[in-house]
């Protein structure tokens, strides 16, 4: 598959280096990369330019924030006309439960990545918004046992 963006080795250090730790500072990046730090910081801005570096977030531990269920939910659609598909990728939007959202291809239309606090508060979601919205034809879900791996989401082997 032909890469989108024209990279060389040094700009898929500084991704994998990123992809690690978002915080560090420029000049602790530019001696992991094995640069000085004014071309690392140019090379992160032209990677950040280009939408190859999307933005950054905090990584924080849902179970001592509360969030103790995580769950993914297959969801059928009855119709999958454009206009169906599109409005019930806005709804997952409206929904704070729903943390990650996809469309996909198979026995189901979207699979949706959820995060909440309790079974109760879970299963009242699933009940009262998600099975009921309109066009949702089936609800599959799957409640997780633990984490056992969590990576960055693109593999850099440089």
């Amino acid at each position: 598959m032909p890469l989108h963006a024209d990279l060389d080795a040094i700009d898929w250090k500084i991704l994998r280096e990123l992809q690690r730790n978002g915080r560090m500072t420029n000049v602790e990046l530019s001696q992991r990369v094995g640069i000085s730090a004014p071309p690392c910081l140019r090379r992160v801005k032209k990677l950040e330019k280009s939408g190859v570096i999307l933005g950054y977030r905090a990584l924080l531990n849902k179970p001592m924030l509360g969030m103790d269920v995580v769950a993914f939910c297959l969801v059928g659609l009855h119709h999958q006309s454009e206009t169906e598909l599109k409005a019930f990728s806005d709804r997952t939007r409206t929904w704070p439960m729903v943390r990650r959202a996809w469309m996909v291809s198979g026995e189901s239309d979207f699979l949706l990545h959820c995060v909440a606090p309790d079974l109760a508060s879970f299963q009242e979601f699933v009940i009262e918004s998600l099975t009921s919205a309109p066009n949702v034809d089936t609800v599959r879900t799957a409640l997780t046992i633990r984490q056992v791996k969590d990576e960055g989401l693109v593999e850099i082997s440089v």
